[in-house]
């Protein structure tokens, strides 16, 4: 579930492209590429409320008129931020134990918002979901991508025998992070390798005792 957190095509005109509709490869990809970085870098340094169509463009090289047309927005370009890092082709861990894989897991989430230099664009990310219903909604599908994925950990447990049938996949995969994800945006405790073991044989204990299977 780390990765970059790496842009959707606003709408002026009723005939352009829905948000996130197209993936243009060549120039248009590194354009968009550059925007995202920009708008990355706004967010780590200056937080949403500070980010400005005017900063991206300075820091992007890329015209306002030009961010305007096809992104609408600061939102809009939020938006497209968290849809490129839906683009990539991370996969979850395969360690060759149900054990192993949620650790890694939990460990991904550490790596990535653990440290405050990595961990300042994603963490202003959640933030700005706070204030814009838009980089919510994003935020929202970039997760559930990204849970979605985690799924076949659970998949190839269940194979193996080491979770039962019936297994929810997707609630198991979300339980990892849920207590680093507590603290870290809840009691703003910090977070760290112990912690995410500690979450992990959770986790783990949980699915072998069946209470991850619907009732």
């Amino acid at each position: 579930m780390q990765r970059e957190w790496q842009l959707n095509e606003s709408i002026e005109k009723p005939s352009a492209p829905a948000p996130g509709s197209t993936r243009p490869g060549g120039r248009t990809a590194r354009t968009r590429a550059a925007v995202r970085d920009a708008v990355l870098t706004g967010l780590s340094e200056h937080g949403y409320p500070a980010l400005t169509v005017e900063y991206v463009a300075e820091h992007s090289g890329v015209h306002k008129t030009t961010l305007y047309r096809r992104w609408g927005s600061v939102e809009g370009l939020l938006a497209d931020a968290l849809d490129l890092a839906n683009d990539d082709a991370w996969t979850p861990p395969d360690t060759g134990s149900l054990s192993g894989d949620l650790r890694a897991l939990a460990h991904e989430v550490v790596d990535a918002f653990g440290d405050p230099a990595t961990g300042a664009a994603p963490t202003a990310f959640i933030g700005a979901a706070f204030q814009s219903p838009r980089a919510a909604e994003a935020l929202h599908a970039f997760y559930t991508e990204r849970f979605r994925r985690c799924e076949v950990v659970v998949t190839r447990a269940v194979a193996r025998g080491e979770a039962p049938r019936g297994t929810d996949a997707g609630a198991v995969v979300q339980a990892v992070s849920a207590p680093l994800f507590l603290r870290l945006f809840i009691t703003r405790e910090p977070i760290d390798g112990a912690l995410a073991d500690q979450a992990a044989r959770a986790v783990l204990a949980g699915v072998e005792a069946g209470a991850y299977v619907p009732a």
